[in-house]
Parts: C-alpha cells; sequence; structure tokens
C-alpha cells in the first residue's frame, strides 16, 4: 500500500530526520539509505519497522545533521593500499610525480566519521523520529485503506449478485436436457423414417446423468461461504491480506469448476464475469497488509 512519513527530531548539537516511502509489494522489502556512521544502526531500524508493516516496498532516508563539529578518522588500511599500488606504478612504468593529498582524500571511505561519534542521544532521537515518519505513514495508509475496503466490498457484491442467476439456470436444466435430448431423438428417428417409442425410464436415466454431471450446488455453496468469509476478514483486525489471497485462490476454483461443469450460456457467463471481478479482487489485495 502507498504511503508517505516524515519524522523530525532536534537536540543540542544535532537533528535528525527520517523519511519514509511505501508502494505495493506483495512481502516487505526494506530499502536503507543512511550515512556511514549510521551504519551500526541498520538492523534496528529494520527490527523497528517490520514490528510496524508487513507489506510493501519501504525506501528509507536517514539524515543526520550536526551543530558541533565533526571528527573524522582515517581508514588507513584503505589508504596505505591505495598509496603502495600508486608507488608500485611508478616503479614499474617509470611515471615520475608526487603523490596528491586531494586525490587521497577524494578515496570513497578514506574519511570517516568517527566511530565513537553517535551515542545515545542521537540514537534515541533517531527512534523517535522514525517512529513519527511511522505513524504519519501509517495514517495515510489506513486511510486509503478505507477506500480499497469500500472498492473490493463492491466487488463482493457483485459476485454475490452472480451466484442466484447461475442457480436459477441451473434449476431449469433437467428440463432442458429432456427437451433437448426428446428432439434430438425424434430428429434422428424421423430421418430414418422409423416410428420407434421412447422408453420413457431410459430418457429418465439420462436426463438424470446429465444433469448430475453439471450439477453446481456445492460450488455455489463453497462460492458464497467463501464471499462471507471474505466480507469478515475485511472486518477483522489484524493482517488479511494472505487470508484474502487464499479465499481468492478457492474463489476462482469454483468458478473454473461451474465453468468445465456446464454447457449452459448463462451459467458460463455469469462464471465469466465471477472470474473477471475475481482477478481484480486480486490485483488490489496484493496492496492490503
Amino acid at each position: 500500500m502507498t504511503g508517505y512519513g516524515k519524522g523530525m527530531v532536534a537536540g543540542d548539537d544535532f537533528s535528525v530526520s527520517v523519511d519514509l516511502k511505501t508502494v505495493n509489494n506483495r512481502f516487505l522489502d526494506i530499502h536503507l539509505r543512511v550515512g556511514s556512521e549510521l551504519a551500526s544502526v541498520e538492523p534496528s531500524i529494520k527490527k523497528r519497522i517490520t514490528s510496524r508493516l508487513s507489506r510493501g516496498r519501504v525506501d528509507v532516508t536517514v539524515s543526520m545533521e550536526r551543530a558541533a563539529q565533526v571528527a573524522y578518522e582515517l581508514n588507513r588500511p584503505l589508504i596505505a593500499g591505495y598509496v603502495n599500488a600508486l608507488k608500485q606504478l611508478q616503479q614499474d612504468f617509470n611515471i615520475a610525480g608526487e603523490l596528491d593529498i586531494n586525490a587521497i582524500a577524494r578515496i570513497p571511505g578514506a574519511l570517516q566519521p568517527a566511530r565513537n561519534g553517535i551515542d545515545e542521544r542521537m540514537i534515541t532521537a533517531l527512534e523517535q523520529a522514525l517512529d513519527q515518519a511511522l505513524d504519519e505513514l501509517q495514517k495515510m495508509r489506513e486511510q486509503e485503506g478505507e477506500a480499497l475496503k469500500n472498492e473490493l466490498r463492491d466487488r463482493v457484491r457483485k459476485i454475490e449478485a452472480l451466484v442466484p442467476v447461475i442457480e436459477a439456470s441451473a434449476a431449469g436444466l433437467a428440463d432442458a436436457y429432456r427437451q433437448r435430448l426428446q428432439k434430438r431423438i425424434g430428429e434422428l428417428l424421423s430421418r430414418g423414417g422409423q416410428m420407434v417409442e421412447v422408453d420413457p425410464v431410459r430418457l429418465a436415466q439420462e436426463v438424470a446423468y446429465l444433469a448430475d454431471r453439471s450439477d453446481v450446488s456445492e460450488e455455489m455453496v463453497r462460492l458464497r461461504s467463501h464471499l462471507s468469509q471474505f466480507q469478515e476478514a475485511l472486518d477483522a483486525p489484524g493482517e488479511a491480506g494472505k487470508m484474502l489471497d487464499f479465499l481468492l485462490q478457492e474463489l476462482n476454483r469454483e468458478a473454473n469448476t461451474t465453468l468445465s461443469k456446464s454447457t449452459d450460456l448463462v451459467i458460463k457467463e455469469a462464471g465469466l464475469a465471477i472470474k473477471a471481478e475475481v482477478e481484480k479482487l486480486r490485483e488490489q489485495v496484493q496492496n492490503v497488509e
């Protein structure tokens, strides 16, 4: 689910800000952008976000500004390796020249904020800013969630309206099969010039067989049950996304079974309409936690 949140906390000699952006994703995918001085707190940031969110791609930007002078330390192994490599280059290829300190200073990671530069005050401020951003983000996502819930309910109601249509058409299938068989038998007999009386018992058996093969009453019962559970899951507290995903799979399964059982045009059209609504629901449910 999409959303945005921002938090900022200022101390006596520093300020820290957190920006959160989320877009739809089936799973929780956290992407952090923090300065090197905050690298040690990345795991705690991810843990705090995971405790509040369960789905979506989350882009997190953390920045810290200081009012006091920042102490830096040298990455001595990195600089030594660079200098040794340059000296070896001069020696191997007989190149004259002096080392440029500006070039060395521009090496990524050569100068780093002192590792003891982050204290408990800053970590506490970072957590507070992150909580502010998460609160703002969740407020926006809740507003979007209400609109999404209304849309999901509308589509569920459309499916519910199609169930009686299928049941009504299915109820008249036996008579339709009987009339179709009698007509077909009559056409075949008249074509051969024969006059044979149709055994009503045998005809009833064939009609019962065809009606049984195309019986979708069980599928409609399960379909109604899944729709009811879907509505309950929308109102239930806590996470509902995975449950809704499962119910949509079952709804699609019942629609497919119904389509495979019946050749009735009305039932076919209603079954295809159900599948279309289920697919639209599936797209939207990916946004639900």
